[in-house]
């Protein structure tokens, strides 16, 4: 089992599907899909304990990824893990392309301006639609700057450093 500080949370089991073990998972990415890409996840129960599972079958319909694990074999088996997140370990995620991020990989890092200036540290991001966010910051000193390349200059992950074309004022 891989270690929790590793595992990065894709969704939740929402229900049971048919009557042979099959789960509905509610998915946290960007494809429902997503989770076809691994065959080996954890899964965080409801009572605190981790276990790990392996995905013996699954297809996505709808927004929702509905998988067969090894041993659920009964409807009731597959409730008992209503609420369940599943999650994968970081280091399973494939490699991404050049200027192409896991927002979870952006998460923590310090963004900085042209001039210098701090303005925080990424805390999460946010769909909209048209483009994805960076939030910056907590509370009241949140900012909201839009993850494009006409703000964004340079993400360099060895140094944990954003630098954004934004001001302090904006």
């Amino acid at each position: 089992m891989t270690d929790n500080a590793t595992l990065v949370d894709m969704g939740y089991v929402a229900g049971a599907f048919g009557i042979k073990g099959w789960v509905k998972i509610k998915v946290a990415t960007e494809y429902a899909d997503s989770l076809a890409d691994y065959e080996k996840v954890s899964l965080k129960l409801p009572s605190g304990q981790t276990v790990s599972q392996t995905i013996e079958s699954g297809f996505a319909r709808d927004g929702v990824y509905h998988a067969k694990f090894s041993g659920i074999n009964s409807r009731d088996a597959a409730v008992a893990l209503r609420g369940a997140v599943v999650a994968v370990a970081r280091d399973e995620f494939p490699d991404t392309d050049e200027d192409e991020y896991y927002w979870v990989d952006l998460i923590g890092v310090q963004v900085v301006n042209l001039q210098g200036e701090i303005l925080g540290t990424v805390s999460e991001l946010m769909e909209t639609g048209a483009n994805d966010v960076l939030v910056i910051g907590a509370g009241k000193d949140q900012r909201l700057v839009p993850f494009v390349a006409q703000y964004i200059v340079n993400v360099d992950m060895a140094t944990k450093t954003i630098t954004a074309d934004w001001g302090l004022d904006y």
